[in-house]
């Protein structure tokens, strides 16, 4: 059964990702399901086919959609008139329909009829085959889809049936076990799980491997047996069909007219996947596709590149120079034909007896001119750059230098029409967190009332860490008994489910789905990895000593006495408890157990009961262990072997030691406990502390618990939430467990406090912070925990008051100096957030949650009214502290950075940390240099921003207004935008603010061309929001092309504006590669996906477009000198079915080869040179002037092939195919020697694919001309001039004459004045020692140039 699981998970993600064409079928369906939904009114009513709701549920299921998907397009009925209909939406392909059309009229028809429709045929039948065989894929696994098993009650066996997913429908009650994909959106209603929570694996969705937890409508979470769908009497209203995978908005109406709110957390999305949960029951809000997973499987966005439209405008030039050349030829032929002073006697009258006005005969002759000189406008060079592109693609996702070993990954191309505006990118927008950094955050400081306590001892650690190698991380030595765990915990270990039981378990539920099964548990995830956010960089947290020794002095309260004792702790002690309370229990960590992974963590009463003896204690871990054996796999043998009983005797001696005597001090409960001699921080360290696995982010619970428990894994959904998380751990403030309705910490000599969890108020980027509301064991007082941005938490702290002045000028005391650590931590590049705390009194909490419930139960609206409830509680704080944590660059990005600088690209930073840590990473990773001028851009008011902006660009214009000394001539381009002064490098640094005023209309303008002057933009404090209009603005007003790159789903809407997207596969899940065009797995990727596979894909494609048209109007010009020979009558001197298939197959392979293969520089000169990438920036390939000279060239060449044997045959005999035959065969070798001449590269490849297209056409000709062929009939044409010596010779010169030019002017170029490509391919063919001396050479004469435009710039400036 694990095919069809493994089969469907890999489906999921491919509907979620795909790049197939479906869009249209996808947005059919999609209007489908609102107009549906319109009908049934504002919002959606669901009910159940069930009991007294039989009738209602017969009128509102027929207005909804079913769970059948289908994401073809095309039926064995409609593919030929639908395939057809769409590829003539192209303007190219109704061009030559028009053409077939027109041959068809007898008064102009120039060919036969079967031979003008064969271009047009061959091009409709391949892509027809092509979308063919794509749309019956997605057929066959539509099927298989559609036709996979769930559970659904049925009302007439009335049990749990196994039914198609295409069967099941809104309001059906659908019964899932573990590792089951949801089939459809539905509401959760039942779980097996205690605390009524499902955990949910959502990698088919956004890619995130992390759980998320989903828990039970409130009100059915407290039932003991499962729900009876015939008993359930609630109707639920909920928001219409959206693909806002974030927000679900509802409510469950009783039978009572009691209602309650609905949730995302309420919401099992179809294509997720049922982990840790036995059994789960949920009835369906949305099927089909009204579900949340297919309403964002809209298919691709399509972006036109901008060769493509350069490419447009040539071809309409084309169309002109066509209808010039139609007219020339219709006007021709009126005149010849009224130069006749009698009838001619070619001239046949109509049927009528009429003979034609010339006139008319030369309106007539315009159409025939357009059929016989229609290869002018190329049809295949829209398929040839199709195949191009497909090339370069391949070519690109096979550079093995993209694979990245620590995640086993390599670039994704998703995105195959514009691999060319790789080469063209003037604005990188970047991310910071995860795409200029690893994403690994790391506990570095922390402030706690004003006092900072700077970790030595763990950054002394960090400076020495290396990461171990693969292969350690696998390997996991597990020591038991007496002796300091320290095994390492690897991802993939954390996943296994054992076999056996597992199939037991799940065999044993009543009504679980077989089909669904794997054989191998959880083992068949497709992905692999660890725990994301838990290296041991990230969980290894040494804890500073001077407040590891204010911990003691709460470790030395007992749990029972901390209530009394709370008033006399120091101001600072419950300020550090609140502070660590808070980094534990402000976030959405998941806590599981790392043996057998997905499973979560619950204390057992064990934990929660006070114990009085040791018999009590056996008994407490027999229940315990039966427990275990009853829900988890049983232990290896390995495992149980090493439990010995005198290690587990010692564990219930210390146990009971701890219990029996709570007070005791820190020297008697070390005593107490096992000793580790070899520990280097046994002096200064707990052994409590060292009994803490810190290890790939799963630990054992100290012996401060209650009872050794199992370790924990924590699963955060951001790594700033896991490193707060072990932090906390550090010091003995353990998250042990979590449910929708408590959370459980043991706090170091506390014990283990259970908080009741009231509400989380989840982070928002307006609001940049997140709360938790919590009742307090102790004091039993409703407490607000809050962290969040210091920009915004300040601005929230409680104010003076009369009543407590003194505790109000601690406050402004500790403010101040938190304000101080906190600006120190951002120079230094931390990531810094401030915590706070607020206690409520009853009644206040009583008024809020009136308020809020409101919120939560109203679907219009919600999110404004939740984000005013979230305002109004998260007032009047109290700063308990805040913390610093590091995020250190990713390997690479400095020199990255510096060689985009190089070549000429302008970098903006786009980030949502404060702007001294932007700022200090800017330095960092080289985007701002020492040399740099920074210009800060912070104000309050618009008119403010307006007249700072003026300054700064007064300040930037007295650097540039002085004389520039005239740029030496140096083997190179500058490395300084032109833009720019070089020697003067400014910097541009702005913040969240601001950007709101500059952002205006009126200021745009002026922020342009401000930032146009600034080699680095750094915008601070920046929404998602603002990253994508400021990409938009830079794209639009500055006609800029503009690459966005970013790793978390704030990214996404700045990848999807930019010109071109590039997602980072971090540790923040899938969603910004999904929306992406190209993803890699490092930021220093970008260097050689830009540097050389963009210069390559940009010259190779825009010298094969050249090319094309080059080929064509070369050919097309033959017909044409020949038509003021024949009286403009549009006849041939070349055989119809040659004239067709030379561009259709004689001479296409060529140009498709020289565009995927060509290489003007090596990767690795390009890499070393940075500054060549300016050449395909500017469009210096191709330049209007450049396809204007291509077409001149061609005409020449054209004239050379036509008068050349012209003059030969001159006052001969010869017939018209023979006087064709040596002008069509010298075309050809022109044609693809010129082809030889503009090749930067030959290889074996190019050789035979030339040698071959001669071949072709000899032999197709030899081959045609030996048959007997009417009408046209050129019977032994090429026999007979294969063996006259005048052929060979007319070929021979026609060729030479019509290249010289063009290979005088390479020659003469390559010499004389050697292009930047010259220079730089004439050193990949010197000595590797030559070759550098040279490149230094450069960049030496590079850094001179700018040293002295810098000098002269100051010395005029002064």
């Amino acid at each position: 059964m694990a095919d069809p699981i493994r089969w469907a998970r890999y489906r999921w993600q491919q509907l979620i990702s795909t790049e197939g064409g479906e869009s249209s079928s996808s947005n059919n369906s999609t209007n489908k399901c609102y107009q549906s939904s319109k009908t049934v009114g504002k919002h959606r009513i669901v009910i159940p086919c069930l009991g007294h709701f039989k009738e209602e549920y017969e009128k509102v299921s027929k207005l909804y959609m079913n769970n059948k998907i289908q994401t073809t397009k095309y039926t064995l009925l409609n593919f030929l008139p639908r395939n057809l209909f769409e590829q003539f939406h192209r303007v190219a392909n109704l061009y030559f329909l028009f053409l077939v059309v027109l041959n068809w009229v007898p008064l102009v028809e120039a060919f036969q009829k079967e031979i003008t429709m064969l271009p047009l045929a061959a091009v409709l039948t391949i892509i027809a085959v092509k979308d063919g065989l794509e749309d019956y894929s997605k057929y066959k696994m539509d099927k298989q889809i559609n036709n996979l098993l769930t559970k659904v009650y049925s009302r007439k066996e009335k049990k749990y049936m196994d039914e198609y997913w295409k069967n099941v429908s809104v309001g059906d009650f659908i019964r899932l076990s573990r590792n089951e994909i949801i089939p459809a959106d539905m509401v959760l209603l039942y779980s097996s799980d205690p605390d009524g929570i499902c955990y949910i694996e959502t990698v088919g969705l956004d890619g995130e491997t992390n759980l998320k937890q989903r828990q039970v409508v409130r009100g059915y979470s407290e039932q003991v047996s499962e729900i009876d769908p015939e008993k359930f009497s609630s109707r639920i209203e909920c928001e219409n069909p959206n693909n806002d995978l974030s927000r679900f908005k509802g409510f469950v109406e009783h039978s009572n007219k009691d209602r309650v709110g609905l949730s995302k957390e309420n919401l099992l999305l179809r294509g997720c996947t049922v982990r840790n949960t036995e059994a789960v029951v949920g009835i369906v809000v949305y099927a089909g596709h009204e579900t949340k997973a297919m309403l964002n499987n809209s298919g691709p966005h399509y972006k036109r590149s901008k060769l493509e439209r350069k490419v447009n405008t040539d071809i309409l030039w084309c169309v002109l120079l066509l209808i010039l050349m139609c007219l020339t030829g219709a006007i021709g032929h009126g005149i010849w034909l009224s130069r006749y002073s009698q009838i001619s006697f070619f001239n046949i009258p109509e049927p009528d007896g009429k003979w034609i006005h010339p006139t008319l005969a030369g309106f007539n002759m315009f159409w025939t001119m357009i059929i016989l000189l229609q290869v002018l406008i190329p049809i295949s060079l829209y398929v040839s750059i199709e195949i191009v592109k497909l090339g370069q693609i391949y070519l690109i996702q096979n550079d093995i230098d993209f694979y990245h070993e620590k995640t086993n990954s390599t670039i994704q191309c998703r995105a195959l029409n514009i691999a060319e505006d790789l080469g063209q990118i003037q604005y990188i927008f970047s991310d910071k967190t995860g795409t200029l950094t690893e994403n690994k955050m790391v506990f570095r400081r922390c402030s706690i009332a004003g006092h900072e306590y700077c970790h030595e001892e763990n950054a002394k650690r960090l400076e020495s860490y290396q990461e171990m190698d693969s292969e350690d991380e696998d390997s996991a030595d597990h020591q038991c008994g007496t002796s300091i765990h320290m095994s390492k915990w690897q991802g993939h270990n954390c996943r296994a489910l054992n076999e056996t039981l597992n199939r037991k378990s799940l065999d044993q539920l009543p009504g679980s789905s077989p089909v669904l099964v794997s054989e191998n548990g959880a083992g068949d995830v497709p992905h692999s990895g660890h725990v994301a956010f838990s290296s041991p960089i990230e969980t290894d947290v040494v804890p500073d000593a001077q407040l590891l020794e204010k911990f003691r002095q709460i470790s030395s309260h007992s749990y029972q006495q901390s209530e009394e004792a709370s008033s006399k702790l120091s101001l600072e002690t419950m300020y550090i408890t609140d502070f660590f309370l808070a980094l534990a229990i402000c976030n959405t960590v998941v806590v599981s157990v790392p043996n057998q992974p997905r499973q979560k963590m619950r204390l057992s009463p064990l934990g929660r009961m006070p114990i009085k003896s040791l018999e009590e204690i056996r008994q407490m871990f027999q229940r315990l262990s039966v427990q275990r054996l009853s829900s988890s796999p049983l232990p290896s043998v390995k495992e149980s072997s090493s439990e010995s009983p005198n290690s587990f005797v010692s564990k219930l001696a210390i146990f009971k030691t701890k219990l029996s005597s709570p007070a005791l001090d820190g020297a008697a409960q070390r005593a107490a406990e096992p000793h580790n001699t070899d520990s280097p921080e046994n002096s200064q360290v707990p052994q409590e502390l060292e009994m803490v696995n810190v290890a790939a982010g799963c630990e054992h619970n100290s012996a401060v618990s209650s009872v050794e428990l199992p370790k924990l894994c924590y699963e955060a959904e951001s790594p700033d939430e896991a490193a707060l998380v072990h932090a906390a751990r550090a010091y003995k403030c353990i998250l042990q467990s979590r449910t929708p309705d408590r959370v459980t910490v043991d706090f170091a000599g506390l014990g283990s406090l259970t908080f009741q969890l009231l509400h989380i108020l989840p982070f928002d980027s307006v609001r940049k912070r997140m709360s938790v509301v919590v009742r307090h064991p102790v004091s039993n007082k409703v407490v607000v925990y809050t962290k969040g941005a210091d920009s915004v938490m300040m601005d929230l702290l409680r104010t003076a008051s009369e009543d407590n002045k003194n505790s109000e000028m601690e406050q402004k005391k500790i403010k101040e100096r938190t304000q101080k650590h906190l600006d120190d931590y951002a120079r230094r590049g931390l990531r810094t957030l401030c915590v706070a705390k607020k206690v409520m009194s009853d009644t206040e909490y009583a008024e809020w949650l009136n308020h809020h419930f409101l919120a939560e139960t109203s679907i219009d609206n919600r999110e404004e009214l939740l984000f005013e409830s979230a305002i109004r509680l998260e007032t009047e704080l109290t700063l308990l502290g805040a913390t610093g944590i590091e995020d250190r660059l990713q390997e690479g990005v400095p020199d990255t950075i510096q060689a985009l600088r190089k070549a000429g690209i302008k970098i903006w930073m786009l980030t949502g940390d404060k702007r001294e840590t932007a700022v200090n990473i800017a330095y960092a990773c080289k985007l701002l240099e020492p040399d740099d001028r920074i210009f800060t851009l912070k104000s309050q008011s618009r008119d403010a921003c307006a007249l700072v902006m003026s300054k700064i660009l007064e300040g930037i214009q007295k650097n540039t207004s002085a004389n520039k000394k005239p740029s030496q001539k140096l083997g190179n381009v500058s490395a300084s935008p032109p833009t720019q002064t070089p020697g003067f490098s400014a910097g541009l640094v702005i913040d969240g603010r601001t950007l709101e005023h500059v952002l205006h209309d009126s200021l745009q303008n002026i922020f342009l061309e401000l930032t146009e002057k600034c080699q680095a933009v750094v915008c601070c404090r920046a929404t998602p929001l603002q990253k994508s209009v400021l990409v938009r603005l830079v794209r639009n007003k500055l006609k800029a092309m503009t690459l966005a790159v970013g790793d978390g789903a704030n990214d996404v809407s700045m990848i999807q504006v930019a010109d071109t997207g590039v997602g980072i596969m971090g540790q923040e899940g899938m969603q910004a590669v999904m929306a992406s065009d190209f993803a890699v797995s490092q930021f220093r990727h970008l260097r050689k996906l830009l540097l050389v596979h963009g210069h390559w894909c940009y010259t190779r494609l825009t010298n094969m477009v050249l090319y094309f048209f080059y080929k064509n109007v070369a050919y097309v010009n033959l017909l044409f000198w020949y038509q003021f020979f024949c009286g403009f009558s549009g006849t041939s001197m070349t055989d119809y079915w040659i004239l067709i298939l030379f561009n259709l197959l004689f001479t296409s392979v060529p140009p498709i080869i020289y565009g995927v293969l060509d290489k003007d520089v090596s990767a690795e000169i390009l890499m070393q040179l940075p500054q060549l990438y300016m050449i395909s920036q500017k469009s210096v390939a191709y330049l209007s002037s450049t396809f204007w000279l291509t077409l001149l060239d061609a005409f020449y060449q054209s004239l050379v092939c036509f008068f050349v044997p012209y003059f030969t045959y001159y006052g001969s005999d010869i017939d018209i195919f023979s006087f064709g035959n040596p002008i069509n065969t010298a075309a050809l070798f022109i044609i693809l020697f010129h082809l030889l001449i503009e090749c930067k590269s030959v290889t074996w490849i190019h050789a035979v694919v030339l040698v071959g297209s001669i071949l072709l056409y000899f032999i197709f000709a030899l081959a045609f001309g030996a048959a007997h062929n009417p009408p046209s009939n050129p019977y032994w044409i090429m026999e007979k001039h294969m063996t006259d010596p005048v052929f060979y010779l007319v070929c021979l010169l026609t060729t030479c004459v019509a290249l010289l030019p063009r290979y005088l002017l390479r020659v003469l170029q390559g010499t004389l004045f050697p292009s930047l490509v010259l220079r730089a391919k004439h050193l990949d063919r010197l000595t590797p020692r030559e070759q550098r001396e040279a490149i230094k050479r450069w960049n030496e004469d590079c850094a001179v140039n700018s040293r002295v435009e810098s000098q002269a710039t100051s010395g005029a400036s002064s």
